[in-house]
């Protein structure tokens, strides 16, 4: 798929315009994780910035005057140590992290209390015999090794600290018609909040507490 190709797509989806403009990201500090070539990354904020781990990205947003980055998305502590984005952006990222929970952990370094998270994941439909046609298996792609549903990628959201707002696929902007497509939609996006004073239920800190290997996320959910 060429560069022009992606850029014209998302300049024409109606989901992305629906969720830009309902969250007003044209005029918020994002966060593109995993931005590819910043097709999506033209049409946030000033200031907005893109994370990528290939270097033709990174060279094509210097050339295109996008602030696009080299580096991991799992590794965000190389990274931006002090600055906090008004929302954090990550369509087809999620499905392919070693650890989806420990991402949604520390992307709060990068977040205030009214931090905006949008997650696009393509997703198991409720009607699961529909995977057997072509257009609902996105989900099921050979290079993903996470998979999730509506309930799972909510689950997933507020067992590590985000107060989910809405899981839909953002294809109309009223909200009805747009939940009453949820049930058949290959791919949701998940709008959550911040909640700055998560805490780990205290048998969770039991089961780790002792475990040097978890003493980040117990710092990082006020459990330690």
């Amino acid at each position: 798929m060429s560069i022009k190709f992606r850029e014209e797509n998302v300049k024409h989806s109606r989901t992305f315009k629906n969720i830009r403009a309902i969250y007003n990201l044209s005029d918020k500090l994002v966060f593109d994780i995993g931005c590819g070539f910043g097709e999506y990354l033209r049409f946030f904020g000033k200031g907005s910035v893109g994370l990528t781990t290939t270097r033709e990205e990174v060279e094509y947003g210097k050339k295109n005057s996008l602030n696009i980055v080299f580096g991991n998305a799992e590794k965000l502590d190389e990274f931006f140590t002090e600055e906090k984005f008004n929302a954090i952006w990550a369509n087809n990222l999620f499905e392919h992290l070693l650890s989806p929970h420990s991402f949604l952990m520390r992307i709060k370094k990068v977040s205030h209390q009214e931090t905006v998270l949008i997650l696009g994941v393509p997703v198991i439909p409720k009607i699961t015999t529909l995977t057997l046609l072509k257009r609902f298996r996105g989900a099921l792609a050979s290079n993903h090794i996470n998979f999730f549903t509506y309930t799972t990628l909510r689950l997933t959201a507020e067992r590590a600290g985000w107060r989910v707002l809405s899981v839909r696929p953002f294809v109309f902007k009223n909200r009805l018609l747009d939940t009453l497509m949820r049930p058949i939609s290959p791919h949701l996006y998940l709008v959550a909040e911040n909640m700055e004073n998560f805490v780990y239920p205290v048998k969770k800190v039991n089961e780790w507490v002792a475990d040097e290997h978890y003493s980040e996320l117990l710092s990082l959910a006020n459990s330690k």
